[in-house]
């Protein structure tokens, strides 16, 4: 590719050698008549599984696709950072691997842009077990109480941000409280943000982590760093 891609699509992955083939088929097949300047980024974070095997045969194939890879596991968050260092779109956007969103619910998302720095996605009907479902409303209130943010759904894994808004922030979160911590800088700055309902669906397989006791526990301590900073950041 040469020079800037209108779009950037970063997809982190972790241990998702049965949804990745799946998703990967999607996201090419609609970007290739949707958005055709774009790039694909595909950020393996220390997979123990297939998916190292399935994004580097992907890659050798689509040359619109890259791949970067984290030699152990590091956390959502840095591998959110990683991708976003690596996009040289214009725009960014990001979506799980899992399979548990659709692709082509980008459409809702990109008209807005235009006149916005951030579109955020917000699950119309989660799908996700009820445990997990609770989890996510407890962290999600606590985030939207300690943070004072006001978006509905802070941890959807829909979201699509001008580049240059991105590059304007600093984010240190190595674990689930990126999105909170993005959305916290980015408010923070004065950024323009719009939130639009998209479709969510049930895993086909693969294990999600963001129930595991060391993830909850990391999240924990980097949502009360993050806002012993921000009041710090405030202050001065």
């Amino acid at each position: 590719m040469v020079g800037e891609p209108q779009l950037s699509v970063v997809l982190p992955a972790y241990n998702e050698e049965v949804n990745l083939d799946a998703t990967l088929a999607e996201v090419t097949s609609y970007l290739a008549s949707a958005v055709p300047d774009h790039e694909v980024i595909v950020v393996d974070d220390g997979s123990r599984d297939g998916t190292p095997a399935i994004a580097a045969r992907w890659a050798a194939r689509h040359p619109r696709l890259r791949v970067v890879r984290h030699p152990v596991n590091r956390g959502y968050g840095a591998a959110l950072r990683s991708g976003f260092a690596a996009a040289r779109g214009r725009l960014v956007f990001f979506m799980d691997a899992d399979g548990q969103f659709d692709i082509r619910d980008l459409e809702r998302l990109l008209p807005l842009i235009e006149d916005h720095d951030g579109v955020l996605g917000y699950r119309l009907h989660r799908r996700d077990p009820w445990l997990r479902r609770v989890n996510a409303f407890g962290w999600n209130l606590l985030t939207r109480l300690l943070l004072g943010l006001p978006y509905r759904d802070i941890d959807c894994a829909f979201k699509l941000y001008r580049r240059d808004a991105l590059a304007a922030i600093r984010l240190e979160s190595e674990g689930a409280t990126i999105n909170a911590e993005m959305l916290a800088r980015l408010r923070a700055r004065g950024c323009r943000l719009v939130q639009v309902g998209v479709n969510h669906y049930p895993r086909n397989g693969g294990r999600a982590t963001g129930a595991r006791p060391d993830v909850i526990l990391k999240a924990f301590g980097e949502l009360f760093r993050l806002c012993g900073a921000l009041r710090q950041e405030r202050a001065c």
